[in-house]
């Protein structure tokens, strides 16, 4: 229906009922006055009655002014920030725009939250740990091993409500974000498909924002947009005969379909082997064809390589029961029916029976005699190994073929004003975004979840919810810096628990762990005080200032981040770990890294840092051992070294000291050590004896001997400073 034909319709429906409703009630009031009032004069009663019809109508245009009015406001919708889907990394950006009070709106074509998972994996069984018992109560820290959960202030909003399995079934995902969703009020409409996106400025003030249209011609206007649509789009490669694949999407689950079935599949990611583990005791062989070799994720340490849950066929591969994997590319293959091939299949295989449906043979284009395919071609050996010799791998045929080649962004609903380029990974599937995940070229879009993995793609898990929950927390953060100009939160500190407070982060903090590489805690020195900034985007380091709103003293800044070593080492050999702490440098695996930068980096130092490297080369840097408990909590292997490597960055004694200790510096030195001046000598540090405690308390020191001495709202901070301090030196012994 038109705007026309709506507002016609709306007017004289309108007209109608205020008419009648109004005026001709009215009117029959004034005539009931009348009849009390015979002696009025006939002037009067029509002047009444003209007086009463202007009336009328001009309240009538005034309605319809009205109704005009808000079919305009019904149009077109304004909000501050428009969210674009309302799947996890969605609802975790709705939440955080929950807590802060903006005005925002979670926009989902489909009809409820995660519609990604109602249909994929397709074979139900998610790859994301859900690991509940870890023997710890730390909220934080049981985060490194809850990789399904989203962030919020409710301990009870967790995966394991639902599922106690440690790989859940796909089918609980969906249903716990729409108890995410409910229980935390977020605002999301449903059933609202977004067809197209344009920029827009804002009369005046040149901000550039974003109008949203979506099925039924209804625009949202919005200063922000955040697209977390995900990558849902099937992966396809165009090669001759790609029509006779069947895709990952929309093949059969049901394992007794492929009975004794000969079945190619092309991919080697976890959706390849997960429809080939499903089949893997009905079909007869199942052969995998991609480009590169498998990734196995326990030995790249990457998340999204091939998962052991999902690898059973490589067992049957290597003990050579039918199955395998082959190398070569995609682009130059030809999937074709058996009667198309010629003299290659003419022998008739003994032993072998007919079947109704033609079957498949996959061989070169540019040997087929066909005048449909390039002939100009440049085909070598080294594309598909062995295609010349009759023992070429892949010379049986196939019943099937299946395409499980992952998915891409859905560029398509962008206008060209809004379009953020592809990325130069990942074969151009996502977006190409900033290190504060602002899409290039797009200002005030920003990109999160899944799509916004070419930040990180292959390095850490930006691509995955136990990572991205963590950088929507860190755009979150942004937002609120350049919007509406809260700085970044921050701890501030005294020096002399500075070390205490990172063997803290290291051992519990889970963004750091998860997004290791990408996010890092940042120390602004200060002298005596320092100010601790949790989960900064690191290579976001040149614009620091302008994104946290808070600015570098002379004294410089520490990053302390999470990274693997970059020593290729057997993941499962003898040599694989370092246990030497005076070797920290060369761990392999996860552990704790500290640059000291003087000044911050610039744009320059990020582009030429070395390869591999998270952050430009340093002042100073300092690498805390790898652990096998993942716990760096020891006096020798940990906490001493970085106690002095952080003396050498401040230029300052970072000791801790018992109290006779400080007693005696305070008398002997004009300026005893920042630990007694913070500590000791204002009314605090670690008194080392029943008498001493004795004397604190009478002197008025202490008001109880049970209360720990250590300023924490955290009750877990007082055992890293004990540890970190007086665990390493307790006397007065200056050549520690």
């Amino acid at each position: 229906m038109s705007k026309n034909s709506v507002l016609r319709r709306a007017t004289k429906i309108l007209y109608g009922r205020y008419v009648e409703g109004c005026c001709f009630k009215s009117g029959h009031q004034i005539l009931q006055t009348f009849k009390g009032h015979t002696q009025w004069p006939n002037s009067v009663k029509v002047l009444m009655g003209l007086s009463l019809s202007v009336s009328c109508l001009l309240s009538l245009i005034s309605l319809v002014i009205s109704v005009v009015s808000d079919h305009g406001n019904i149009r077109i919708h304004h909000h501050d920030y428009c969210v674009l889907g309302a799947g996890p990394a969605g609802l975790q950006m709705g939440y955080f725009l929950s807590q802060s009070q903006r005005d925002y709106i979670i926009l989902e074509r489909n009809s409820g939250p995660g519609s990604f998972f109602q249909k994929y994996p397709r074979h139900r069984k998610l790859i994301s740990i859900n690991k509940i018992y870890t023997g710890r109560q730390n909220k934080e820290f049981n985060l490194r091993h809850d990789w399904n959960s989203l962030l919020s202030h409710r301990p009870d909003l967790l995966l394991q409500r639902f599922s106690q399995d440690l790989y859940p079934d796909a089918d609980v995902f969906p249903r716990y974000l729409s108890v995410f969703e409910k229980e935390l009020g977020l605002q999301v409409k449903y059933k609202t498909d977004i067809g197209s996106i344009r920029a827009m400025q804002f009369a005046g003030s040149g901000h550039k924002g974003y109008i949203l249209t979506d099925q039924h011609g209804v625009d949202y206007k919005c200063r922000v947009l955040l697209v977390a649509t995900g990558l849902w789009i099937p992966e396809e490669v165009k090669f001759v005969g790609s029509n006779l694949v069947e895709g990952y999407e929309s093949i059969s689950t049901d394992p007794e379909e492929y009975k004794n079935q000969a079945v190619l599949i092309l991919g080697k990611g976890n959706s390849a082997f997960e429809t080939a583990q499903n089949i893997l005791g009905r079909a007869s062989r199942i052969h995998l064809y991609s480009p590169s070799p498998v990734r196995l994720a326990w030995q790249t340490h990457y998340v999204g390589d091939l998962r052991a849950v999902n690898n059973e066929l490589l067992d049957t591969y290597q003990l050579k029961s039918l199955d395998g994997l082959v190398e070569g590319g995609l682009e130059d293959i030809a999937v074709v029916c058996g009667k198309t091939m010629g003299k290659r299949t003419g022998k008739k295989m003994l032993g072998r029976t007919s079947v109704k449906k033609e079957q498949l043979y996959l061989t070169l284009s540019e040997l087929l005699d066909s005048h449909n395919v390039n002939q100009g071609t440049n085909i070598t050996a080294e594309n598909l190994p062995g295609y010349h010799d009759d023992n070429f791998s892949l010379r049986q045929p196939y019943d099937r073929v299946i395409r499980c080649l992952g998915f891409r962004f859905n560029f398509s609903i962008f206008n060209v004003s809004a379009r953020p380029p592809r990325s130069s990974v990942a074969r151009g599937r996502m977006p190409a975004v900033t290190a504060w995940y602002e899409g290039r070229g797009t200002p005030n879009l920003f990109i999160l979840g899944t799509s916004a993995h070419s930040r990180d793609y292959r390095v850490s898990a930006g691509g995955f919810i136990h990572g991205f929950r963590y950088t929507v927390r860190a755009v979150h953060k942004v937002l609120e810096q350049r919007y509406h100009n809260n700085t970044w939160p921050a701890i501030k500190l005294q020096t002399s628990h500075l070390l205490s407070w990172i063997l803290k982060r290291v051992n519990e903090a889970s963004g750091p762990y998860q997004m290791f590489g990408v996010l890092g805690d940042i120390v602004l020195l200060q002298g005596a005080h320092c100010e601790y900034l949790e989960e900064f985007p690191v290579q976001a380091l040149p614009h620091f200032s302008a994104l946290s709103g808070r600015h570098i003293s002379e004294q410089g800044l520490l990053v302390v981040i999470m990274q693997y070593g970059l020593n290729h080492t057997d993941t499962l050999g003898s040599g694989r770990a370092e246990s030497e702490w005076t070797k920290a440098w060369r761990s392999n695996f996860l552990h704790p890294v500290i640059y000291y930068y003087s000044t911050l980096p610039t744009e320059r130092d990020m582009r030429q840092r070395p390869a591999g490297w998270p952050l430009p080369r340093p002042d100073a840097v300092h690498h805390i051992i790898e652990d096998f408990l993942t716990e760096w909590d020891q006096p020798v292997s940990h906490s001493q070294p970085l106690r002095r490597f952080l003396e050498h960055c401040l230029q300052t004694d970072l000791r801790a000291f018992y109290a006779e200790s400080c007693f005696q510096l305070s008398l002997t030195n004009l300026k005893p050590p920042v630990f007694c001046r913070q500590g000791y000598l204002n009314k605090g540090g670690i008194v080392g004896n029943s008498h001493l405690w004795q004397h604190a308390r009478e002197a008025g020191l202490k008001l109880d001997h049970h209360k720990s001495n250590l300023p924490s709202n955290d009750g877990s901070f007082s055992k890293y400073l004990s540890l970190a301090g007086g665990a390493v030196t307790s006397t007065i012994n200056s050549d520690l």
